[in-house]
């Protein structure tokens, strides 16, 4: 097997739900970040990369048609590369860069980019699968699953059953939010996103255009009595929150992908090696645990201990998922773990999650100087992912 470098990663700002980017299609912000990354960032012959893999959760109307195709097409890159959309739910965007990597580490290709989109604020959530406009066509779970496993599409649930499992109280689960909010602003303060972060030009009151150059949804001032006066989301007297889980969001986000020696042939300088992903699947009446045993097995794979590990990213869908992870998995280092916030302030674009926290990875090993990388991702339907990065520089 080659080994396979990330050469670059990039993605757009996060926006909230009916914020700055909702204006934006889906395939054109994606194409704008493609287009940055080969054009501006790498500027290289485009004609080099041989296929683009996209993760997209909600694959309806202009997320439909495999956008993974459409935003190439519309990006302005060569006609000559493909385009594969896949959905992994929560954890598409990281499986896009999973089956890229594995198809160059086989030899099957030489240079991929792997991507991922969500506009939850165009297409919403469940749109694909449920409601009036697609009654016609049935549900998109077989009433026979929802007498075995229950109500499997809510992850509002299934988040509640988490926080159950392992006795995280509301103020514990606002007391992380806080913490999300706070190091995501300190990141922001500092510069940290900067350079992964490609300004979107949006149109804003008035109709005059700006750049948003930062996640709109990481608040600065936020305080626990604000977070504490949310009614529970999903279930009378629970304790998950809109304020303690991942917020809703629109983004895009790319990582490029090449073989070793195929870099040394382009003159690249690669920011990390990918050494391995790891897939779980659990049952999914249970309380949520894919993203803790897929960590297990990628550490497995790549025979290293959680003692190896510099940063860890936990995609944030609720507050409860990366506080059950720290709880099971014992990380040496609990600081290392989201060191610059997470999804609960700068948003959980579903499709794109993956891909947007191996930007922030990636960001992160180099400002730390650390070695190795770990994300994590919880994903609807009992499954989980875990993918393990190297820094090269």
């Amino acid at each position: 097997m080659r080994d396979v470098l990330v050469v670059d990663a990039v993605r757009t700002p996060t926006g909230v739900r009916n914020g700055s980017l909702s204006g934006l299609r889906p395939d054109e912000n994606l194409a704008s970040a493609l287009n940055h990354l080969v054009s501006e960032r790498l500027r290289i012959d485009p004609a080099s990369v041989e296929d683009l893999v996209c993760g997209c959760v909600t694959q309806i109307g202009e997320q439909a048609l495999n956008i993974a195709r459409n935003a190439l097409l519309a990006s302005g890159l060569p006609a000559s590369i493909a385009g594969v959309t896949v959905n992994r739910q929560e954890g598409s965007g990281q499986a896009a860069m999973a089956f890229a990597a594995q198809a160059i580490a086989a030899g099957e290709m030489d240079v991929a980019i792997a991507c991922g989109v969500e506009s939850m604020s165009r297409q919403p959530m469940g749109s694909d699968g449920f409601g009036d406009h697609v009654a016609h066509l049935g549900t998109g779970i077989s009433p026979r699953l929802c007498d075995s496993f229950g109500d499997l599409y809510s992850q509002g649930m299934a988040a509640e059953r988490l926080a159950s499992s392992w006795g995280f109280s509301r103020e514990e689960l606002d007391g992380y939010a806080l913490r999300s909010h706070e190091r995501a602003s300190a990141a922001i303060a500092c510069g940290f996103y900067d350079n992964e972060i490609v300004p979107a030009e949006v149109t804003a009151a008035g109709g005059r255009t700006m750049l948003l150059r930062h996640d709109e949804g990481v608040r600065s001032d936020l305080t626990l009595q604000e977070l504490s006066t949310l009614a529970p989301a999903f279930k009378p007297g629970g304790v998950i929150t809109n304020g303690n889980s991942g917020q809703a969001a629109d983004g895009a986000a790319a990582v490029f992908l090449a073989a070793a020696e195929r870099c040394s042939e382009l003159g690249l300088a690669p920011k990390a090696r990918y050494v391995c992903t790891a897939v779980s699947g659990e049952d999914p009446s249970l309380a949520p645990g894919g993203h803790i045993s897929a960590t297990r097995r990628a550490l497995r794979k790549a025979g290293l201990r959680m003692e190896d590990i510099d940063l860890f990213e936990v995609n944030e869908s609720f507050a409860a998922v990366p506080m059950a992870w720290m709880r099971e998995l014992e990380p040496p280092r609990p600081e290392s773990v989201n060191a610059w916030g997470g999804a609960v302030a700068n948003g959980n674009p579903l499709g794109a999650s993956g891909v947007k926290l191996a930007c922030t990875l990636i960001s992160g090993l180099a400002e730390k100087g650390g070695r190795y990388g770990l994300l994590a991702t919880c994903t609807g339907m009992g499954m989980g992912i875990a993918t393990i990065l190297e820094r090269t520089q």
